[in-house]
């Protein structure tokens, strides 16, 4: 049986008399993106600090690769990479010194280290820049640095806090590139509360509320955990939404313009089929249907509620 990157048994922390996670159990086997998806203050952060090893757990083990991480922390922590939200740069240095002081940080023998700043700065795609001084980088070339400094030892497992946070555009989307990309070789648990970022990113989710896991799984699972209740149709006779809103099993009807309506039934499973029909009979001229999904805000509100 494959050895677990990452295993979590009935992980619970206390501040004072508050628990800031309670009784938390999870597997990760294998490669890829795994979101670890909660509001401000569901406990993510709690959660993190603890499987990184800043954190001294109330109750439970945490284990990587199979390392006791309370017993063996020092042979725990070399398997893993971590980005916290404010990436630890020394801006007065430049990338490359800074780099060389995570390796040595990171226990690299000294004739290895110009070798794993080479490889981590080509695969951060920051090699043209080590000269630089870190404060006159762009924010997303920052990030860049921080996520290498969390590799450079080749860990199997590394966790990035909010990476994309604070970043433009087209920063967000390079940054989510280079998540990919190591994932292609390691597992990475991405913690954010944001939910287009797990979609974009994540291939599992694992959501947290109030200490406590509420979701794990697919995020097409998530996607569909709550099933959808509205189709959105395009017709080019523009029939009036009052004509629409009077159609068998109909709860509501709504014009977004340009020809579209989204239309809400109690039971959508049959609808579309009942919305080509009438279209055909009343000449509606149909030329598009589609059922939709549920947002992601949506069923987050509803998994929360179930804390």
């Amino acid at each position: 049986m494959k050895q677990p990157v990452l295993e979590i048994r009935n992980l619970s922390h206390r501040y004072t008399t508050r628990w800031a996670v309670r009784d938390i159990c999870l597997q990760v086997e294998g490669r890829g993106i795994y979101g670890l998806l909660g509001s401000n203050g569901a406990g993510k952060s709690t959660l993190m600090n603890i499987l990184c090893g800043v954190l001294k757990p109330t109750e439970g083990e945490v284990f990587i690769n199979g390392v006791d991480a309370r017993r063996h922390p020092v042979e725990a922590k070399r398997c893993i990479g971590f980005l916290p939200q404010k990436p630890p740069l020394h801006v007065d240095l430049t990338v490359d010194e800074y780099l060389r002081y995570c390796a040595y940080l990171r226990d690299i023998p000294a004739r290895e280290v110009k070798a794993a700043v080479d490889r981590v700065t080509g695969e951060c795609g920051i090699g043209n820049l080590r000269t630089r001084l870190i404060r006159n980088l762009s924010g997303g070339y920052q990030q860049r640095v921080g996520i290498a400094q969390a590799i450079i030892h080749r860990p199997l497992l590394v966790v990035l806090d909010e990476p994309t946070n604070g970043l433009d555009p087209n920063q967000i989307v390079e940054a989510r590139r280079l998540v990919e990309e190591i994932a292609d070789e390691r597992t990475v648990i991405l913690s954010t509360h944001l939910l287009a970022e797990v979609r974009a990113t994540c291939d599992h989710i694992y959501m947290v509320e109030q200490g406590q896991i509420v979701f794990a799984g697919p995020v097409a699972d998530f996607d569909n955990y709550i099933p959808p209740s509205t189709i959105v149709a395009t017709m080019k006779a523009l029939p009036s939404v009052d004509d629409l809103a009077a159609l068998e099993g109909m709860t509501g009807a709504e014009a977004l313009g340009d020809h579209r309506y989204r239309l809400s039934f109690a039971d959508v499973a049959d609808a579309a089929g009942h919305v080509v029909k009438v279209s055909v009979a009343r000449g509606w001229e149909l030329t598009e249907i589609a059922v939709e999904k549920n947002t992601l805000d949506a069923i987050f509100a509803e998994l929360s509620k179930k804390k």
